[in-house]
């Protein structure tokens, strides 16, 4: 038996998304740049495609701009704001692609200011409000957590930033089709396809109209002189499908399964639940005391359970969560920790299952665990 319970880090294509691609790799495979009928053909998908995006967002299809994923639409929206001489303010539990960008920036003499988190994840307004600054350009804050799950009031963000004239961005890579989000929010919003069921390699940059943004790529003049390159138009129509698909009893369907896991987990000794309860639907986050998170997920793969240990952008570094480092978790709580991220293809015969091994792992692992006798670090 095969589990995937890692969809934090990318999911199955659907079927239906696959039907929706196929014709654009052997029938209508023009360039849309192209004056030519298949050009004209490629170009009336990716027209399409913009529009059944853009009305997900409650947008414009012109404030669409096609990247190649969420972490260039991040860059895109940090680095084309973004100034030497100006101030950005962002969160401490930032992915990497947010995070690594404004680092770069700062070698160049960019100011940046890393707002903390309380214990569950969620920002402070008032030190955010603290933090404004008369050179303060952006502020870059993301909608839910990849590894926490905690979903951050970012309209009440937004309406402060407006007040101060302050740009705002929104990483809402994990967000978007879990959690609603709109125009509304946000100036800068970023998604990605496939973390919704749709393919790799292919993403969005929501740009509210009258911004205008420093190209990082440049050659032609697609998406409206912001991204150069020929746009993925496979990958484009199996995004918009993807978007399509998307259901609210689907999103009911996962908080459900979500809960119904947490509260089976939690029933195992020595286990702490990381972030709020109220957070994105699909997202469980788990310490298991006394244990090594590797050792977990090693075991559970033997099983035929697909799990993580944090972020899939980290999950080849020694070091420990960004993300949980920032909840004041002690180091050995953190290397014991496991992020599940369910799909709206989880069954609860697949948790039913995963429960069980899981109680078997770490009871296994218990048995042998130098860390045993260690408590007091847990305290």
């Amino acid at each position: 038996m095969k589990i995937y319970l890692d969809n934090g880090a990318t999911t199955k294509v659907d079927n239906k998304v696959v039907e929706a691609m196929l014709p654009f790799f052997e029938e209508k495979y023009g360039n849309a740049s192209s004056l030519h009928i298949f050009g004209q053909e490629a170009y009336k998908s990716l027209d399409g495609a913009r529009k059944t995006i853009a009305a997900k967002l409650n947008a414009q299809s012109e404030e669409i701009i096609f990247t190649s994923g969420g972490s260039e639409a991040n860059n895109l929206a940090i680095k084309g704001i973004i100034n030497r001489e100006d101030h950005i303010i962002t969160v401490k539990t930032e992915h990497p692609s947010v995070l690594n960008t404004i680092k770069e920036l700062e070698k160049q003499g960019v100011e940046t200011t890393y707002l903390n988190v309380t214990k569950e994840g969620y920002i402070d307004f008032n030190e955010l409000i603290a933090s404004f600054k008369e050179n303060t350009k952006l502020v870059s804050i993301m909608h839910a957590n990849n590894e926490i799950g905690v979903i951050q009031d970012i309209r009440k963000v937004y309406n402060l930033c407006k007040k101060k004239k302050i740009i705002f961005h929104t990483d809402a890579v994990q967000s978007f089709g879990k959690a609603y989000i709109s125009s509304e929010d946000a100036d800068l919003i970023s998604i990605s396809a496939h973390k919704i069921h749709g393919p790799k390699g292919v993403g969005t940059l929501y740009v509210k109209k009258g911004i205008r943004l420093k190209p990082q790529i440049f050659g032609g003049d697609q998406e409206g002189k912001q991204r150069a390159g020929t746009e993925n138009i496979p990958g484009i129509v199996g995004f918009a499908k993807a978007t399509e698909l998307i259901t609210e009893k689907e999103i009911k369907q996962m908080e459900s399964l979500r809960d119904y896991f947490i509260n089976e987990l939690l029933k195992i000794k020595d286990t702490k639940l990381n972030g709020p309860r109220e957070r994105l639907c699909n997202n469980i986050n788990i310490s298991f005391k006394y244990i090594e998170g590797e050792a977990i997920l090693t075991l559970l793969d033997f099983e035929g359970i697909a799990v993580s240990t944090g972020s899939a952008c980290s999950s080849k570094s020694l070091e420990p969560s960004h993300v949980l480092k920032a909840l004041n978790l002690n180091q050995k709580e953190i290397h014991g920790t496991i992020r599940f991220t369910i799909s709206k293809f989880t069954t609860k015969e697949e948790l039913d299952y995963s429960i069980d091994k899981i109680k078997m792992v770490v009871e296994k692992l218990r048995k042998i665990s130098p860390l045993r006798g260690d408590k007091d670090v847990y305290r």
